[in-house]
């Protein structure tokens, strides 16, 4: 896969394509979940960074494939992605059935002073995730969350093929 156009999603962004591309992430307590349909090849992937949106109805963005109004920043949480992401799927003509979805990150980069903590950014973001995942009724592929050391992931939209790799000890002073 040489010469592909490589695309890197920031923290608060979505990419959905079935153009042959590189799509590349790193994450801290960040999750990134991907979707494939293989009947189209079509693939998205999100980074969100906190678990839920405070607006009333974050279930908008599955029925309008993207967020309204009162939620302007609405990518940046795992909660919204997932629903605009399938949102942008049922507009396709893809059913949850069809959806292959994999979850990665939510690390606890972040030193936790009193021991160890389970509500931390990463393990609220890891839950909701898989909360939406699993009322929706998607099938999860694969996963690797959690842990002490960030991720850098690449996707290939085209393919649904992830890579994934940990990064090194120190990069976030643990």
């Amino acid at each position: 896969m040489k010469n592909l156009p490589v695309i890197y999603l920031k923290p608060g962004e979505l990419h959905i394509s079935s153009e042959p591309s590189l799509v590349t992430t790193v994450l801290g307590s960040c999750v990134s979940v991907t979707m494939f349909n293989r009947r189209l090849g079509i693939g998205a992937i999100c980074h969100g960074m906190l678990p839920e949106c405070s607006s009333s109805d974050s279930r908008r963005c599955l029925s309008s494939g993207i967020c309204k109004d009162s939620c302007r920043d609405c990518l940046k949480y795992v909660d919204c992605s997932i629903y605009s992401m399938i949102g942008q799927f049922q507009k396709l003509g893809i059913g949850s059935n069809e959806i292959e979805v994999k979850l990665f990150g939510g690390a606890n980069v972040l030193q936790v002073r009193n021991g160890a903590d389970s509500n931390t950014v990463g393990n609220q973001n890891i839950r909701k995730a898989m909360q939406v995942i699993n009322s929706e009724k998607l099938k999860l592929t694969a996963s690797d969350v959690g842990g002490e050391r960030g991720y850098k992931i690449i996707f290939y939209p085209h393919t649904g093929e992830v890579m994934k790799k940990r990064i090194k000890k120190g990069i976030w002073g643990n």
